[in-house]
Formats: C-alpha cells, structure tokens, sequence
C-alpha cells in the first residue's frame, strides 16, 4: 500500500514505476495489491524509482502520533485521555477524563490548589465540583469555570461521568501528573 501511496502520490502510473523499476506492471501490481512477496531486490529498485530509502518503504506503521490511549489512575479513579499533544495554542491542554465511583484512594479528599483557571464540561453523569466550603452539582452538559487558587476537587456524582477539561501548564502538571 505505501509503494502504491508513493506512486500515486508522484502521478505515476503502474506502467511508469514499472519502467523506473526496471519490472514488469504485472508484477508491480501483484506486490502493490500484496498477491505477491516483495525480494530485496524488487525492494532497492523500487526505492531507487521512487526517490526514497527501503527503510521508509518498510517502517513499521506506528500509530501512536494518531490515537491516544486512556492512562487509567487506579489510587484516584481515573481514567484519563489526553486530547493535545505537545504545546496546544495557549499552553492549555485538553483532556477527557472518566471519574468512577472507585476514587476512594488516599488523598482522594485533599482539595488542590495552583495558580491558574479550569474550565470543564460534562460529557456524561453528573460532578460534584468542590470549591472550598462550596460543593457545586454540575450535570450534563452544563460546564464549569473557576479560579484554581480556590482548593478544589471534582468528584463523580451517584455513578460515574466524564468530562473534557481544559488546563493550563499548572493545572496539567497538578491533575495529569501528580506527584507520586
């Protein structure tokens, strides 16, 4: 598929990679469409015609800068996926979070505190959002927005929710990676 990719990519036809090649298209073909095993040689004349190394026609295809994958927190009963890579525009991040009924580990009670504001919405359920003395219900498709210098939590209402969070640098190394 990579090989027809690059063909493609290229506007060549069958015929014109098969001449670059030095192969026949009928052979080519049965390789692009994968009814026929690949030789070394085959390989480096391929990679030749098409301007590339025969390590980039047989890489591995990772797909870890494509899907992200749930980070499960067993002490605080989350599950948490991380929807920005890197430095998204403002230095915020953007994370789904799945908070269980489970979150009963230590120090599930202390309320954090750290420079900034949090903004969240509910996906799904309902959240308690502790805001010092305060305990605020927020269901649903409601959203929240508040200073993160007030200690706070958020804590799954009757059964579990899941929310989309948007942090700032602190409230990402706060939540997303606490300390051990």
């Amino acid at each position: 598929m990579r090989i027809r990719s690059l063909r493609q990519a290229r506007g060549w036809s069958l015929d014109n990679l098969a001449e670059r090649a030095l192969m026949s298209p009928s052979g080519l073909s049965r390789i692009e469409t994968g009814r026929q095993r690949i030789s070394l040689d085959q390989l480096t004349s391929l990679a030749r015609a098409l301007g590339t190394s025969i390590d980039q026609l047989v890489e591995t295809v990772n797909d870890d800068d494509v899907v992200i994958r749930p980070e499960r927190d067993e002490q605080r009963g989350l599950t948490t996926w991380l929807l920005s890579r890197g430095s998204a525009p403002g230095g915020v991040s953007v994370a789904k979070m799945r908070i269980t009924d489970e979150a009963q580990g230590p120090g599930i009670d202390q309320l954090g505190v750290h420079p900034g504001r949090e903004w969240f919405t509910v996906l799904s359920g309902t959240v308690t959002l502790i805001l010092g003395e305060r305990a605020v219900r927020v269901e649903t498709g409601q959203a929240a927005e508040f200073s993160t210098m007030t200690p706070h939590a958020v804590k799954a209402h009757g059964s579990p929710a899941e929310i989309l969070v948007i942090l700032d640098h602190d409230g990402q190394r706060t939540h997303l990676h606490p300390p051990a």
